[in-house]
């Protein structure tokens, strides 16, 4: 799922199926006025909450793209950034895999760290993404559900 982008500031909002890209986040946000660039990567990783960890499954609301862009557009209102870009995939997902990307171009590294953080942490908290992990003992658990 995707939508157009406002290439002014939030360059690329998208929840795809498909894997994740470091390079192609970067891209978007190549600007000679930026001295920092902040990239968060979340991967798939092998343990939660003192089990093991053998694979995920991301489920995303109808309305997920567009409550993600909103976030976007919140941060690059509230933050002195000159690009933002955050990317989620859904579907099945293996131990490493790239589960989000999230990365704020600005001036100076402190407004790009600072607006990264908020995306990410108002991202997990707002837009309606939900994961479905297996664990290795045959346990299951769904979290951001409702």
């Amino acid at each position: 799922m995707s939508e157009p982008v406002n290439a002014s500031v939030v360059r690329l909002v998208e929840i795809r199926d498909t894997p994740l890209s470091i390079d192609e986040v970067m891209a978007v946000l190549d600007d000679p006025t930026d001295g920092g660039v902040t990239v968060f990567v979340g991967r798939v990783r092998d343990h939660d909450g003192g089990k093991g960890v053998q694979g995920l499954d991301y489920s995303a609301h109808p309305t997920a793209l567009e409550r993600l862009r909103a976030v976007c557009e919140q941060v690059a209102a509230d933050h002195p950034v000159h690009g933002v870009a955050a990317v989620h995939r859904v579907g099945h997902l293996d131990i490493g895999d790239i589960a989000v990307i999230v990365a704020t171009a600005a001036a100076h590294r402190g407004q790009a760290f600072d607006a990264s953080r908020a995306l990410i942490d108002t991202l997990k908290a707002e837009v309606p993404i939900w994961k479905h992990q297996a664990f290795a003992d045959g346990t299951e658990e769904w979290v951001g559900a409702p």
